[in-house]
C-alpha cells in the first residue's frame, strides 16, 4: 500500500506579522513619558468656567457658582484621589436645580460658553 504522507519542506516560509493592534502588545515602542496623552494644565482643564459663567454641553446648561482650586478640598468634594480642582454648578434648565459638584474637563468641541464669567476669583472657604 502506498504512503499518502507528503514530504516535509526543509525550510517553511516565514508567516507575515499581523497588523499592529490598537492595544499595546509589546511590539510598539514605549512612550518616553510613560503616559499615553500629554498632561493638561489645571487652567486648560477648567477652561473659561469661572464663577458667574454659564456653559452648555450635552448634559444641560450650567451656571458656575464656585471654583475650588485647592486639591485637598476638591478630592473631598468629588471623592476622587486624583482631583486637582472642582466646580460647584447649578443646572439653569431646571427650575428646582440644586447646586452640585463636577470635575469634568473643558472640551472645545462639546462644551460651549453661553455667558462669560462675571468674576475670576476662586472659591475661598470662610474662616
Amino acid at each position: 500500500m502506498p504512503s499518502i504522507a507528503l514530504p516535509l519542506e526543509a525550510a517553511s516560509p516565514q508567516l507575515p506579522i499581523r497588523p499592529t493592534p490598537h492595544e499595546r502588545d509589546g511590539r510598539q515602542p514605549a512612550p518616553s513619558t510613560g503616559r499615553p496623552h500629554p498632561q493638561r494644565s489645571v487652567a486648560e482643564e477648567i477652561g473659561p468656567r469661572h464663577p458667574g459663567a454659564i456653559y452648555q454641553n450635552v448634559d444641560g446648561r450650567f451656571e458656575v457658582l464656585a471654583l475650588i482650586t485647592d486639591p485637598v478640598e476638591a478630592r473631598q468634594l468629588l471623592r476622587r484621589e486624583c482631583a486637582r480642582w472642582a466646580l460647584i454648578v447649578r443646572d439653569t434648565l431646571r427650575a428646582d436645580g440644586q447646586p452640585f459638584v463636577v470635575g469634568t474637563v473643558w472640551v472645545e468641541h462639546s462644551d460651549h460658553l453661553v455667558r462669560a464669567a462675571t468674576s475670576t476669583s476662586a472659591y475661598t472657604p470662610a474662616a
